[in-house]
């Protein structure tokens, strides 16, 4: 599924430059700071009532540029059906996911599980892709990832002082985005609707699962706390709404390739956030084991051949999620390609 290399780009006036790395730095602070996001968030509300308010916020946001660039949504029985699965896996069930594991774990640790969603992408690869083929560098960073996973962890002192319960739903929540990136590749390949467009109609999907659960799992908060409220409203219209609106315009201006790179970013500002922020205890092997997990996840990330590359699980993640289009090509992975990104992360 490896796209053609697209063409060489002409030079972009210097303002054009700062523009877009003003951006993307934007991008990766909005998405680090998700993590933070999530854990002011569960201080006020119940895990659901955050994942709900989360995907109204980005979906009001997705509605108002859809209705300023005159998008137009799906049609089509089969499409809607097909979003409405993309929107529990890539959006619904992780982001539940993940409120409900920083309950029990700090939002570094989340941050970092997150990260390793290109390593279960490649796992899944092997079995759900068959015109996938590892490569032995793509094959030696699973190992290395895992390895770096086990770092994470504290794999030699027993997992002590781990919460189990929370570490095994964020990695669930990152599994969860592997699988739903490859379902996506396999069901939305041409459709004929812009990004914008799937983009918007799954997350408002995913508000409509949240909207039928949260009310049969929580009741009405009796107060509301303003940092919990603006976390919440921070991480929908932020995080799930305009930091996917930032990813299109990077993506037009620079390509896939080098916007994909705010993932390796992500568990950098998250990890620097929980503990700057909200005292966060950090030991040396969580940000040696993220170095080691990001390491990996880059190797599993490299193209091989033209037969080969471009099957990889869009950065695993949302990865970036969360939105951004691929390098044009000429054959049907190129159009798998395009709509391989239209669902933010966490």
């Amino acid at each position: 599924m490896s796209p053609a290399a697209p063409p060489s780009p002409s030079p972009a006036p210097a303002s054009r430059l700062l523009d877009w790395r003003v951006r993307f730095g934007a991008l990766a602070l909005i998405w680090g700071f998700s993590f933070l996001f999530i854990k002011v968030g569960t201080e006020g509300f119940a895990p659901f009532q955050v994942t709900f308010g989360r995907l109204l916020f980005g979906t009001a946001v997705l509605a108002v540029a859809i209705v300023v660039k005159r998008d137009r949504l799906p049609r089509g029985a089969r499409v809607w059906g097909h979003l409405a699965v993309a929107a529990f896996l890539l959006n619904a069930l992780p982001f539940s996911l993940f409120a409900y594991a920083e309950l029990t774990i700090p939002s570094t640790l989340a941050g970092i599980c997150n990260a390793t969603t290109p390593l279960w992408g490649m796992l899944l690869s092997l079995v759900a892709l068959s015109e996938d083929r590892p490569t032995r560098v793509r094959a030696a960073g699973l190992g290395i990832g895992f390895v770096g996973v086990l770092t994470v962890l504290g794999a030699w002192q027993g997992f002590s002082g781990l919460d189990v319960t929370g570490t095994v739903l964020a990695l669930l929540a990152s599994f969860s985005y592997a699988v739903g990136w490859i379902y996506v590749r396999r069901t939305l390949s041409g459709t004929g609707v812009s990004n914008l467009s799937l983009a918007g109609s799954q997350v408002g999907l995913a508000t409509l699962q949240l909207a039928v659960v949260t009310p049969l799992f929580t009741s009405v908060p009796t107060s509301v706390e303003l940092a919990p409220l603006l976390a919440v409203i921070a991480l929908g219209a932020l995080g799930t709404g305009y930091a996917m609106l930032l990813q299109y315009g990077v993506v037009a201006e620079v390509g896939p390739t080098t916007a994909s790179m705010v993932t390796y970013f992500i568990p950098v500002i998250a990890t620097a956030a929980g503990v700057a922020l909200l005292d966060e205890r950090l030991t040396w092997n969580t940000p040696v084991g993220a170095v080691v997990v990001l390491a990996g996840a880059a190797l599993t990330q490299t193209r091989g051949s033209a037969r080969t590359a471009g099957v990889r699980a869009s950065g695993g993640r949302p990865a970036p999620s969360r939105a951004a289009l691929r390098d044009p090509g000429d054959s049907r992975d190129s159009r798998d390609s395009r709509k391989d990104k239209i669902a933010p992360r966490a």
